[in-house]
């Protein structure tokens, strides 16, 4: 019987535990491990956290527990204000991201202390100074809160949920039988299954992010296990909302009743860890505690079916389990390595989660996440982001992992010059470690099979007529909405002042005008034609580069004639190529939260296809990192690529990492901070494997990524670094800050450090002595 699907998705718990018993375990482990790999790939979370026991006081008797105190023997009820800040400022010292708060169920139900002391704090419950205290770590110190707040309904988690970005309760067990006389949980009437299955069917409705699991080895039977796994998994299909599952291993502690109760195996916990995926599915994220089992048996744990390892803190114990301290992070990253597994960081907030943060957070929460992440739902854990003076780095450290054979027969399938699929291209976007230097070293190859060892630029200028524009694109700082200052002056150049700034790129060797600007409410078709005009009259050999697709588009439409009509008008006054900037991403989806009245992909790619019919070429561009994903991206990179089959219009791909510091959508909380510099460095590389053998040209954009930033692109597929700019000032707009110029030298100087030589071209890629060109061109460079 198959194991994976909707077969097992029908199967009741005792027709399971049947077909399981009849199986090795070395066989469960092995289907677990694959739909682990398939989902997950090499990648094993940790949340780096504090944690914070707010009271040890607990209404609940459980017989395993050393958590739970009682006022005789902690004078002190709850922790004050001053103690838990003194934590989190600790753990934001640190570089924690999370504040998990563990606490009884409602002691102030059991105890007069409890109740004295809520008094005194001038609360009515236990889950009141909760909701403060939370409060006041996340705006102290940004921590974000995860609450393992006990038994609680549907008015809880609406208090709660402002003040956390997820929270949590274990199911432990779906057996009623462990709450009976002589079992683990009696006495506790907290630990009913069916309650506190309902606890969690609250958090569902409420829409919190949620951890449950299991707590195996307390005294149920292997069919129990199957029992609660099915219930979790059933709870999931309703509401969506379990970020996690841990199996967690029953630890026998001294001075409790089960002090001599066996342990359960590692054979059991890799068999449970097992089940859980099988029951769970491929993409439920499936977590163990590190800290519970022995150093050498957490590659073990990895292969049954983990993809996670919890929080773990640098500051404080794990207060649930003393006798077992957190692996140092260097050891937890060794036993993961050692699995073919690569360790990454993740909020409190899983990352499937995290990428929907209008669905699962409050809105007090979204923006925090949001600027966090990266296009995975992972945090950006360096301090680089596109535009900024902080240098890029990508570590890329050699080795293999789990993934690496999958990723070798897709990069071998690209450089054969095959169209890949959407998901083998995500595949590559989500690499990881040592997979991120394949990819890289792999497209460095392609790239001088295809086109040497020499990188090239054109000497241009770049001429922003106008910064109004009737557009509302939410990625842009560069528009102004009137000729009121808005956001910035407003300006408009005329056409005497074009002509000025042509003649001063011509006297300073330009070989290239490029032209582009927002759509002015007063601009026509014929607008475009007499700047196009105004260039040619002063330089008739300049090559002019200009107008986007939105530009085109409007200017035909303005004047009532057809995309081709008004391209050939352009041409004959002078336009040679179209910058194929307005392409943001080339997913519809997208388009309608980043730009909603901007051209459709449908209207972007016919004006492409229409320029390049009547021998206009052009670029194409990406701009990435905002609210887009990996499989947005692969979209766009096969739109490209299959217009360049039909046409062949495209000189180069050019990807514009976002840069989001002064734009809209941004500064409102609605995008992410642009994208890591992993994400970065590998559009490059995968553009050039997507896109071989039909774009052979693959630029990197020293105005977004800076220096660094430039080499790195240059050691991972690209060839050219774009243009000398002259007065770059979109990106500036934004809020970078690498400038407005380049003059050659620092392009040469730059191409030197990674290991190449540098070469003036054209805008057609032709070569363009330089000799004539250097002397005369002064720069004032603003870097």
């Amino acid at each position: 019987m198959k194991l994976f699907g909707g077969e097992l998705a029908s199967l009741e718990a005792v027709e399971l535990a049947e077909t399981t018993a009849a199986i090795p375990l070395a066989e469960l482990l092995s289907v677990s491990e694959a739909m682990t790999i398939e989902a997950h790939g090499p990648l094993v979370t940790y949340s780096r956290k504090i944690f914070v026991p707010l009271t040890q006081l607990c209404r609940n008797v459980c017989h395993y527990c050393t958590f739970a105190t009682t006022p005789r023997r902690n004078a002190k009820s709850f922790l004050t204000r001053e103690e838990v800040l003194a934590i989190a400022r600790a753990g934001q010292a640190a570089g924690c991201r999370e504040a998990l708060f563990t606490l009884g169920d409602r002691p102030e139900d059991r105890y007069a202390a409890a109740r004295a002391a809520l008094d005194a704090l001038g609360h009515l419950s236990t889950l009141s100074y909760l909701r403060e205290i939370a409060g006041e770590v996340l705006a102290e110190t940004g921590l974000l809160p995860h609450l393992n707040a006990g038994l609680i309904g549907d008015a809880d988690y609406a208090a709660l949920r402002p003040v956390s970005a997820s929270m949590g309760l274990m199911l432990e067990t779906a057996s009623d039988r462990l709450s009976h006389p002589g079992g683990p949980h009696f006495g506790s009437p907290d630990k009913e299954p069916a309650r506190r299955m309902e606890a969690i069917a609250a958090a569902g409705r409420a829409a919190v992010p949620f951890t449950t699991g299991l707590l195996i080895g307390i005294g149920e039977t292997r069919l129990e296990r199957i029992e609660a796994l099915i219930a979790i998994r059933d709870l999931h299909a309703r509401y969506g909302h379990i970020q996690e599952v841990i199996v967690q291993n029953f630890r026998a502690k001294s001075g409790t009743r089960m002090a001599q109760h066996p342990e359960p195996s590692l054979a059991e916990h890799l068999w449970t860890i097992a089940m859980a995926r099988l029951v769970l599915g491929p993409e439920m994220t499936i977590q163990a505690p590190p800290n519970l089992r022995a150093p050498d048996e957490l590659a073990a744990i990895l292969r049954a079916g983990v993809n996670d390892w919890g929080g773990v803190s640098p500051v404080t114990p794990d207060h649930v389990n003393p006798e077992a301290p957190w692996p140092n992070l260097e050891t937890l990253d060794r036993a993961t390595l050692a699995a073919g597994r690569v360790l990454r960081e993740r909020l409190a907030i899983g990352p499937r989660h995290a990428v929907e943060p209008d669905r699962w957070l409050d809105p007090s929460l979204r923006s925090v996440v949001r600027r966090t992440i990266d296009g995975r739902g992972l945090p950006v854990t360096d301090v680089w982001h596109p535009g900024n003076a902080v240098p890029m780095a990508v570590p890329l450290p050699s080795g293999r992992t789990i993934a690496t054979k999958l990723l070798k027969d897709i990069v071998a399938a690209a450089r054969a010059g095959e169209r890949l699929t959407v998901p083998a291209i995500v595949r590559l976007f989500e690499a990881e470690g040592a997979d991120v230097s394949l990819i890289a070293g792999a497209a460095d190859e392609l790239r001088r099979s295809v086109v040497g060892d020499d990188v090239t630029f054109v000497v241009n200028r770049n001429i922003n007529y106008t910064n109004i524009c009737v557009y509302k694109c939410g990625f842009c700082g560069f528009s102004k909405g009137s000729t009121r200052s808005q956001r910035g002056t407003a300006y408009r150049l005329d056409l005497d002042e074009v002509a000025r700034r042509v003649t001063e790129a011509v006297e300073k060797g330009a070989t290239e005008i490029c032209l582009q600007g927002g759509i002015h409410p007063s601009y026509d078709g014929n607008t475009y034609i007499d700047v196009l005009r105004a260039v040619r009259g002063v330089a008739p050999d300049i090559h002019i580069h200009a107008f986007s697709p939105l530009e085109i588009s409007h200017g035909a439409r303005t004047l009532g004639i057809p995309l081709e009509d008004f391209l050939n008008r352009a041409k004959q006054a002078g336009l040679s190529t179209l910058p194929g900037t307005a392409a943001e991403i080339l997913d519809d989806d997208v388009r309608a939260i980043v730009c909603p009245d901007k051209l459709s992909v449908a209207e972007w790619l016919e004006v492409m296809r229409t320029a390049h019919c009547i021998g206009l070429r052009s670029t194409a561009t990406i701009m990435f990192g905002h609210v887009d994903s990996y499989a947005h991206w692969a979209r766009h990179l096969l739109a490209i690529r299959d217009l360049q089959q039909e046409t062949g219009g495209f000189t180069e791909f050019v990807p514009l990492p976002f840069v989001h510091m002064n734009t809209p959508i941004w500064q409102k909380g609605l995008a992410r901070s642009g994208p890591s510099a992993r994400e970065t460095l590998l559009m490059h590389a995968v553009a050039r494997l997507v896109l071989h053998p039909l774009i052979p040209n693959i630029q990197v954009s020293w105005v977004k990524l800076g220096r660094e930033g430039v080499i790195a692109g240059l050691q991972a597929g690209a060839n050219d670094m774009g243009g000398t700019l002259m007065n770059e000032s979109i990106t500036r707009a934004a809020g970078g800050v690498n400038g407005q110029e380049c003059d050659p030298t620092w392009m040469t100087e730059v191409a030197l450090l990674a290991g190449r030589i540098a070469h003036q071209r054209t805008t057609s890629y032709g070569r363009v002595n330089r000799g004539a060109a250097s002397p005369t061109f002064a720069m004032h460079s603003s870097r």
